[in-house]
């Protein structure tokens, strides 16, 4: 089993900055990717950007320039710099592990980002 909690949500106002932080707990494995996911009201789930163990990236186009998301393995943490946000860029923000090879992943409860315009 993995835990993931997230915090760092908020309300902010469009053209700010917002840090997310994911802590994984219990059964952690590598190689494993982990990664950042959104909801809006009405839209299904979306990749946001994800992260490996080994550190390869991979970014939404919608983010690329904007959010960078990094790791430390160590202390099971990912972390997600957003810069310029934008309304559109509003919902649930989750956290996503996986171990590579295996299932089942696994999700955090989400933290609410709000851009207002």
């Amino acid at each position: 089993q993995v835990q993931l909690v997230e915090s760092g949500g908020g309300l902010v106002q469009a053209g700010g900055s917002l840090r997310l932080s994911c802590a994984a707990s219990g059964r952690i494995f590598s190689p494993n990717v982990m990664g950042w996911y959104r909801q809006a009201p009405g839209k299904q789930r979306e990749l946001v950007a994800t992260i490996t163990s080994g550190g390869s990236t991979n970014y939404a186009d919608s983010v690329k320039g904007r959010f960078t998301i990094s790791r430390d393995n160590v202390k099971n943490m990912v972390y997600l710099q957003m810069n310029s946000l934008k309304p559109e860029d509003t919902g649930v923000y989750l956290c996503n592990y996986k171990r590579l090879g295996f299932m089942p992943d696994y999700w955090g409860q989400g933290t609410q980002v709000t851009v207002s315009s």
